[in-house]
């Protein structure tokens, strides 16, 4: 299977079964200004799960947007407050989820183009798009293009990142039927779900930029990086083909993370990726 561009013919009620799932901790400015970022044809509903944010986040006012908060009753983690998402979402009837975080931009007609794309391949669970990586000041720093066919990115899982989670579109009920996220391997729970929704299913990439991911030296990559690698491994260990080479080089590649400095590794990330930034 392969990935390709959508740019459907979009009905007043084409988005009626999509949702953006955005959770938030505090940081009111940046859900305003990624809410914002959005561009459709059709109504966009929006779900915010408000992690215990003091003070509580509120839902802006934006034209064409339905939005809805979820106020969780403390401060319990991303993990939490994307289950609790996926479980109102379901509840509501919808049947996709958008991910996005406070701090990202959007692209026009992002969500038309990824459930015109799930609605054409019923087997695709989770459909991401290419990143552009950009810093706090908005300054382009890489770009993030991952493999765009289930076959390719099987092969390569723990050897690259496959899936930038913000970008993703996922479908509610699978989600559900493989265990929605949890909190069994923190600070990596979209790479956990990601790889048991493999199991049963396919996962995409769409080659075109979806998505302006701010680099966030507070972000969980930032803060929770050896929690983080340390669950990577022992999803890494828990999925591991003998037979696939990628699995080793994977392994590798987690052990030397473990060790680098999260510095360090980012300015091997912009020397490596910035002839593309301009993509």
């Amino acid at each position: 299977m392969t990935s390709s561009s959508f740019t459907p013919p979009v009905s007043a009620a084409a988005l009626d079964d999509v949702a953006v799932l955005m959770p938030a901790y505090n940081g009111q400015a940046d859900v305003d200004r990624t809410l914002a970022s959005f561009c459709e044809d059709a109504r966009i509903h929006v779900l915010i799960v408000d992690d215990g944010s003091t003070p509580p986040i509120v839902a802006p006012a934006l034209q064409n947007m339905s939005i809805e908060v979820l106020r969780m009753p403390r401060n319990g983690g991303i993990e939490r407050a994307l289950q609790a998402g996926i479980e109102a979402l379901a509840k509501r009837g919808f049947r996709y989820a958008a991910r996005i975080d406070a701090g990202d931009l959007t692209v026009p007609q992002r969500l038309a183009k990824q459930r015109a794309y799930l609605e054409a391949h019923p087997q695709v669970a989770g459909l991401g798009m290419w990143t552009q990586v950009v810093s706090r000041e908005g300054q382009p720093l890489f770009m993030l293009s991952p493999p765009t066919d289930p076959r390719d990115i099987r092969r390569v899982r723990f050897l690259r990142t496959c899936f930038v989670h913000p970008s993703m579109m996922l479908r509610v009920d699978a989600v559900l039927a493989v265990g929605n996220y949890r909190e069994a391997y923190k600070a990596a729970e979209d790479l956990d779900l990601f790889l048991r929704l493999m199991t049963r299913y396919d996962c995409a990439n769409l080659p075109e930029l979806g998505l302006y991911y701010e680099l966030n030296e507070g972000g969980i990559s930032a803060t929770k990086r050896r929690r983080q690698i340390a669950s990577t491994l022992r999803l890494n260990m828990r999925y591991f083909n003998v037979l696939n080479p990628y699995d080793w080089l994977g392994l590798a590649k987690n052990l030397l993370h473990f060790i680098t400095p999260y510095k360090t590794l980012q300015r091997l990330k912009k020397r490596l990726y910035a002839p593309r930034a301009s993509l």
